[in-house]
């Protein structure tokens, strides 16, 4: 059991190693391109952030579709939200975006409502 219990830690360190890495990256790709880092980005003022979208779900709110999205920048992660929206062409997981909008908290979460957004490339 050793042996096994070593190779699960140093395949640990590896994925650790690499998330850390692509955070370092991201980060970096946000503050080169003049966007403020997702956990430095004050609440209820007009900001531009720049990360990856990690998910991207089809939630309704209210009886109305809405487009919700996780960003990540390497620093932090906000919700962006979309109401009226089920699907925007080239919003998907893994995508690289640029949004401006205001941050607000909701359910004890940073959200984004209907950001104007740039898809990187």
């Amino acid at each position: 059991m050793g042996h096994t219990a070593g190779r699960l830690r140093a395949g640990l360190r590896e994925w650790a190693s690499q998330a850390h890495a692509e955070a370092v990256e991201l980060r970096g790709h946000a503050v080169r391109s003049g966007c403020i880092p997702i956990n430095e980005a004050p609440d209820r003022e007009l900001v531009t952030v720049q990360g990856s979208l990690r998910t991207v779900t089809l939630r309704p709110r209210g009886g109305v579709p809405a487009l919700e999205a996780e960003l990540y920048d390497g620093s932090g992660t906000i919700t962006v939200l979309w109401l009226g929206r089920r699907r925007i062409a080239g919003i998907f997981p893994g995508r690289s975006i640029r949004v401006t909008g205001r941050i607000g908290i909701h359910g004890g979460s940073r959200i984004m409502y209907n950001p104007r957004y740039d898809l990187r490339y």
